[in-house]
């Protein structure tokens, strides 16, 4: 039994000895990882992968971006065109657990009320409001009300901050502000926010002007870093590092904001009219190159983004086109440079075979055999072409590169495309003399009409003015008159612009209708065929690009207006006609408006700035409305104004409806009599999905009028022209 005890005695011993040899070598090699570890945390400042010292910094430093001021888009004059605003995204806090730091409660205390409230001023009904304030998910602290609640204005901010609801907030966010509305929007451009969720998010330009010179404008940011504690409180007398931010530079253009105005009303009333699918208005000084008006439609409003996804680029110098009869004015002035213009020489009109390809006049059967003095007059092709083969291909090729076809001018916008020079086949040779078989952008053709206008010199079009830097007031890139080339002698020029107002003086002229009293225009009309994608060129009456290019006045042009109409879908009135609508009041007003400081109509109406009926009583409002000779729709019962579009600064022709939204609950207006632009205003203000049946004017609305319009499905409503 002894025995045992003492076998069993060692070996528990032995047992002893090995499990405290264990121990004692993980408690050794826990204590070298453990060095190890701390080692390399000394050396490195890391610890599963992340910094320590950067992780300190981030407690116990607050980092401020100091954002700089965006740089203003201005007109020539120094008006402003877009500069920094802000808008704000509002939400409610629904979580009860809320308070303020009084103790108050501060979330949502009572849903109807907040819902009734809130629909007056977003376009939603108090029932998808009170649905946004009753979240599925019972522990969510926050909502907020999709894109209705996105992008408010400080105005609407401000009256449902009137209202003091509980658990209503605002984030306010960097926006831009384009004071005119629908300004050479596309020319200018947009910016967008580079996060939409951050408060202190950069603006960045996305289009236009906005995005060439967004480097320019943007500036630089600057930081300030605080000492904080661990409670994120600013310690007292703590370091403050600065590092100042540098505001961004002031682009001035060379708009001429009377013209552009007149432009764009002058457009919208075609658009409306005869809704072609693209139309281009372009007013360059012809001494100087400097734009002063430059429009195109579609286009979009830069403050409600209305339209955007359907212009999302500027046409100016980002669509290339076969420009058509407009390039007979470089025909032929090439023909006379080179010495091989015969205008006694007679050709037989009508058709002409070139290359195994018949070429047509418009008037295929022809005016018989005419001098080449007329060719240019009528808009003959066949006479071009004839004059493409008297100076040879290689001196007529020699010209087009000589006024720059196919070479972008360099224009201080982006996504100008350089276009192209069909040359091949002896029937492009030949096209090429009528505007077929060349692809240009506006912007080449009103640099290569400015060596007609210019004894020869082609200048180079330019839209802007001066660059201001706010820091230093020092100004770059200033405006300076820039001649490209002399690709015609002073004599040519001369010519040409004699045949140019043959086209409006002479019985047989294409150009009749642009003939302006008073004023000396000389012209060039154009019709393009636009190719279609299955090959060959699209038919049908309507499917062409017109165009009218002129100067005035002929003989010493101060102005080039060149106007592009493409596939106008309700063509009532001929090409020429539409054309006219726009070009000679245009006309009249680039001649008179230095002798008026009043700004009419072509019927001599003055034109008008909405003023704000904001807050203002309904009736009031009414009255005003009818004293500046404007229509006007109330939607709502209400006795006050809370929205109206067009926007307050906007200008209009007379006669124009004002839509207005009132405080009360939103009924449905009487339509009967609206166009489709007033409809479309009424769909905007009201956030409800309208569908539009025919043209013209409503005559029938599938929602009676004085119906609560809140809880209305689609709205149809049926136009027809008077």
């Amino acid at each position: 039994m002894s025995k045992f005890r003492k076998l069993f005695k060692n070996k528990a011993r032995r047992n002893h000895y090995i499990v405290g040899m264990v121990i004692l070598i993980a408690t050794a090699f826990s204590f070298i990882l453990f060095i190890q570890k701390f080692a390399y945390i000394s050396v490195g400042k890391q610890y599963d992968g992340v910094n320590l010292v950067q992780r300190t910094k981030q407690k116990y430093e607050h980092v401020k971006q100091v954002n700089a001021k965006r740089g203003d888009i201005l007109d020539s004059d120094g008006n402003m065109i877009a500069g920094d605003s802000t808008i704000y995204n509002i939400y409610a806090i629904v979580s009860h657990k809320s308070k303020t730091s009084s103790g108050k409660a501060d979330y949502v205390t009572n849903k109807d009320k907040t819902a009734r409230v809130l629909s007056k001023y977003l376009p939603l009904s108090e029932k998808q409001i009170r649905k946004y304030l009753t979240p599925k998910n019972k522990k969510q602290y926050q909502v907020e009300f999709g894109q209705a609640g996105r992008g408010l204005s400080i105005e609407i901010k401000r009256k449902i901050n009137a209202k003091n609801l509980p658990g209503i907030h605002f984030e306010e966010l960097p926006s831009r502000a384009y004071p005119n509305g629908v300004f050479a929007t596309n020319l200018v451009g947009i910016t967008k926010a580079d996060n939409d969720n951050d408060k202190t998010s950069n603006i960045s330009g996305v289009m236009g002007i906005e995005k060439y010179f967004n480097k320019i404008l943007a500036g630089h940011n600057g930081k300030k870093v605080t000492k904080v504690d661990s409670s994120g409180n600013e310690l007292p007398n703590s370091q403050v590092v600065e590092k100042n931010s540098a505001d961004g530079s002031n682009v001035y253009l060379t708009l001429n904001s009377r013209i552009q105005q007149y432009s764009e009303i002058l457009a919208q009333n075609v658009q409306e009219k005869y809704e072609p699918k693209g139309l281009q208005i372009l007013v360059m000084n012809a001494k100087t190159g400097a734009i002063e008006a430059a429009t195109q439609r579609p286009t979009f409003n830069p403050t409600t983004g209305k339209g955007l996804s359907d212009s999302w680029r500027d046409t100016l110098v980002e669509d290339q086109f076969e420009p058509g009869s407009v390039m007979k004015i470089l025909t032929l002035s090439a023909s006379i440079d080179s010495g091989n213009y015969n205008p006694d020489q007679l050709y037989k009109s009508g058709t002409v075979e070139v290359g195994g390809r018949t070429i047509g006049d418009w008037n295929t059967a022809g005016w018989g055999y005419i001098p080449l003095s007329q060719a240019f007059t009528r808009s003959s092709n066949v006479g071009m072409v004839k004059l493409e083969e008297e100076m040879g291909s290689k001196t007529w090729l020699k010209y087009l590169h000589r006024f720059n076809i196919g070479e972008k001018t360099g224009v201080d916008l982006p996504g100008e495309v350089s276009g192209g020079i069909s040359f091949e086949h002896a029937s492009d040779r030949a096209m090429t003399s009528f505007g077929q078989s060349v692809n240009v952008n506006t912007m080449q053709m009103l640099q290569a009409f400015s060596a007609i206008a210019n004894g020869g010199k082609m200048i180079k079009p330019q839209i802007v003015k001066k660059v201001v830097n706010p820091n230093t007031g020092k100004t770059t890139s200033k405006f300076k008159r820039q001649v490209v080339s002399q690709p015609i002698k002073a004599s040519t020029a001369k010519k040409v612009q004699k045949a140019m107002r043959q086209v409006v003086t002479k019985s047989y002229g294409t150009g009749v209708v642009y003939n302006v009293p008073g004023v000396k225009v000389g012209v060039k009309t154009g019709t393009a065929q636009i190719a279609s994608p299955s090959g060959g060129y699209l038919t049908g009456s309507n499917n062409y690009i017109f165009s009218v290019a002129g100067m005035i006045p002929y003989n010493n042009p101060k102005y080039i207006v060149y106007v592009t109409l493409k596939q106008p879908q309700k063509m009532t009135e001929s090409a020429e006609k539409i054309l006219s609508e726009v070009f000679n009041p245009l006309v009249k007003r680039l001649v008179n408006q230095g002798s008026s400081t009043t700004e009419t109509t072509e019927a001599g109406s003055q034109y008008v700035k909405i003023p704000s009926f904001l807050d203002k009583s309904t009736n009031d409002a009414l009255k005003e409305i009818k004293k500046l000779d404007l229509q006007s729709g109330v939607i709502g019962t209400g006795d006050k104004i809370v929205q109206q579009l067009p926007a307050s600064g906007q200008k209009v022709m007379p006669g124009q409806r004002i839509v207005l939204l009132t405080n009360g609950a939103m009924t449905m207006p009487d339509l009967s009599g609206w166009s489709k632009n007033d409809v479309l205003k009424f769909a905007e203000i009201t956030g409800k999905q309208v569908t539009t049946k025919g043209d013209g004017y409503v005559t029938k609305q599938s929602v009676e009028a004085g119906h609560v319009i809140n809880e209305s499905g689609k709205i149809i409503v049926t136009l027809k022209n008077k």
